[in-house]
């Protein structure tokens, strides 16, 4: 009897468990993925060639807009380490199985050149994080030309207008 009560209790944790997992499936095709997570978080890291991080943040006008008012609030090397981290862990959501290109053809996940792109961002981005952690900023400014060279060398391959995400 005691077997069964134990057995009732795993049984129920793992019902648990798994009704609360997050949804395993994409959201968003692989153009909004770059667009609203690798775009914006790599221009972080190419500011820092124009822009030094331990500058003050510039002043939001009054009365702006919710972004422009609350831009201010997430500033300096935090903002950078942020973006380094977008970056490194973004790999996961371009390889997540059934997701779409924008011209709804699957993302070739399974080619190994692909696969070398997306180990290539999270190496990038975690040695971005490294770097912005000891808030170095010539070492910074050196690691956005591996930024670059990531998105550029997948870019090169697989975004073509015409037939994105082919090869």
């Amino acid at each position: 009897m005691r077997v069964f009560g134990v057995l009732f209790v795993m049984l129920s944790m793992t019902a648990v468990a798994t009704a609360q997992a997050p949804a395993r499936e994409p959201v968003g095709s692989l153009a909004l993925v770059m667009r609203s997570i690798l775009f914006p978080n790599s221009n972080i890291l190419f500011d820092t060639q124009s822009r030094d991080p331990d500058a003050p943040p510039e002043p939001t006008a009054a009365g702006g807009t919710v972004s422009a008012t609350f831009s201010s609030i997430y500033t300096g090397w935090g903002l950078v380490e942020a973006a380094s981290v977008a970056l490194a862990e973004s790999a996961q959501l371009i390889m997540m199985e059934g997701r779409l290109c924008e011209n709804g053809l699957p993302v070739p996940v399974g080619n190994a050149d692909f696969q070398q792109f997306a180990r290539d961002l999270v190496d990038t981005g975690t040695k971005a994080y490294e770097i912005a952690q000891r808030q170095d900023l010539d070492a910074m400014v050196e690691i956005t030309n591996e930024v670059a060279g990531a998105c550029e060398n997948c870019h090169t391959v697989y975004r073509r207008y015409e037939d994105r995400c082919t090869q």
